[in-house]
């Protein structure tokens, strides 16, 4: 009997690392082709495998899978969908299972975040219940650096690297200027409930009173009129104030300072909106002139500025994710476990999906200065190793070069399929 193939696909909001994770999982695919035959990717992940929209990843050259380590995006194509309760409807498991016979598949990599976990779970435990078990193992992916049960998430630290680089040059910029202009910069980022981005702002500063000043976390509720008076000192005494704030930062009651209405599949809020919100009060109680930037994409994209510890992490899930279900693992997350000693080191290890699925892992108060506004020592020490090295992408005629795999789709087998 021929070996079984394998799936891969993204999930969620990409990062600038995520593809290095594809490098590694088909380059241990074509290590092992005497044990797994042929990975195929999903395009615009699960959904690819519901519409039966399979990638012969085996159609790309070796060179091709390679530059996958150095290629911001999602080279499959990424998505927000969110699979049934399978208790209201198991069509779409049924599905699955149905493409995933028809083209022999027996291994499913699914590359996300906790969403993703949930996602990767219920395959595997579906997959069983329908008698045809598919070995699924999550390779974690997230900015916001909040999946537990592992020291960090791929792609945080090269957003945080992002972050913190243009806290440090924004304050320069503002800084050269407060003497006849602007008196207050505001950076947002992204961070829905966990405030690991926003806290690697804090690294810009490197002499205690260097800016950010200021830093606004979901885990520390928001107080007006605290938030104003400390602008205004700043402002007396340095001439200027940075500030670095997490889109999800809220009130005392759970309300957003900004965002619509409007919920993805996950029911998630749509937000944003944060840094102008803070300008108009800051504008209204001080008077104060003031530019903002919203990081948003750019932060998550920026490649040309990727951690080399981010990019070394990524790529190693990825090819540890085959090696563990060539052992036989199944329902597990890799991941990263950090050593002891006092010089920076880490391992891979694993988690239990149901442990993983649908949780977060938020800031710790003990890396939250006092005064809820900055980041303590101990912040910086976990923070500085994850932004360490560059690993800059190859350039041609000025900018980075990407170059785009074939992306060939496989014959469908199957009936056509309509999402929910």
């Amino acid at each position: 009997m021929a070996n079984k193939n394998a799936f891969y696909a993204q999930s969620g909001g990409v990062t600038s690392v995520i593809n290095a994770s594809a490098c590694g999982v088909i380059e241990a695919c074509r290590n092992h082709s005497d044990k797994i035959g042929v990975l195929y990717a999903g395009q615009n992940g699960i959904i690819g495998a519901l519409q039966e929209n399979l990638i012969n990843t085996s159609l790309e050259s070796d060179q091709s899978i390679a530059a996958l380590r150095h290629i911001p995006g999602g080279a499959f194509g990424s998505c927000r969908y969110k699979m049934q309760d399978i208790a209201d409807n198991d069509s779409e498991y049924q599905r699955l299972i149905d493409v995933f016979k028809a083209h022999n598949i027996g291994y499913f990599f699914y590359n996300g975040g906790g969403d993703s976990a949930d996602t990767c779970l219920k395959v595997s435990q579906i997959s069983e219940q329908m008698g045809y078990p598919i070995q699924a193992i999550h390779i974690p992916k997230t900015i916001d650096n909040d999946l537990p049960l592992t020291d960090c998430s791929p792609g945080f630290g090269s957003v945080a690297k992002y972050v913190a680089v243009s806290a440090k040059e924004a304050s320069l910029d503002i800084a050269s200027m407060s003497g006849s202009s602007t008196k207050v910069f505001i950076l947002e980022v992204m961070g829905r409930h966990a405030g690991w981005i926003a806290a690697s702002g804090g690294l810009a500063t490197q002499v205690q009173g260097e800016p950010p000043h200021i830093i606004l976390f979901p885990e520390i509720s928001f107080e007006r009129e605290a938030f104003i008076a400390k602008v205004k000192k700043t402002v007396e005494k340095c001439g200027y104030c940075v500030v670095v704030a997490s889109e999800g930062t809220t009130y005392a009651d759970g309300g957003l300072l900004s965002g619509s209405l409007s919920e993805d599949a996950f029911g998630h809020k749509q937000l944003g909106g944060v840094a102008p919100a803070l300008c108009s009060m800051i504008k209204n109680s001080l008077g104060y002139k003031y530019h903002y930037a919203v990081a948003d994409y750019l932060q998550r994209s920026a490649r040309h500025i990727a951690s080399k510890t981010d990019v070394a992490q990524a790529y190693a899930v990825g090819r540890a994710a085959v090696e563990k279900a060539l052992e036989g693992k199944n329902a597990i997350m890799v991941s990263i476990q950090r050593g002891s000693g006092s010089v920076y080191s880490w391992s891979l290890g694993e988690a239990p999906l149901e442990s993983v699925a649908n949780q977060e892992k938020k800031m710790p108060r003990s890396f939250i200065s006092e005064d809820g506004f900055g980041i303590t020592q101990q912040a910086r020490d976990y923070l500085l190793p994850l932004i360490a090295g560059e690993d800059y992408p190859p350039y041609k005629n000025g900018m980075p070069y990407y170059p785009c795999l074939k992306n060939k789709l496989v014959a469908k087998r199957c009936k056509q399929w309509t999402l929910c």
